[in-house]
């Protein structure tokens, strides 16, 4: 059959929006990483959370564009900059 398609999603990555065929998926130190072949034919990765291959995350469906932080997020952020005045 057809090979699975995917898209990198990252926001700020250079490749962004450009499609890739997937050559495999491995989890490798803890990250779920998708492998793909450049345009060199060269073997190459990205998280898959960076691609279109990734479930879509809870929080950004459920605030739906009114939050813009998680909660977690903010509390790690108040911690480093308390740590950095102290």
């Amino acid at each position: 059959g057809e090979p699975i398609r995917f898209c990198v999603t990252h926001p700020y990555h250079p490749l962004r929006g450009q499609p890739f065929g997937l050559a495999a998926q491995n989890k490798e130190f803890g990250e779920d990483r998708v492998f793909y072949r450049d345009t060199d034919g060269r073997m190459r990765y990205l998280p898959r959370g960076w691609t279109s291959l990734a479930a879509p995350d809870p929080f950004v469906i459920a605030a739906a564009g009114r939050a813009y932080f998680r909660l977690e997020d903010l509390i790690r952020v108040a911690e480093l900059i308390k740590d950095l005045r102290a």
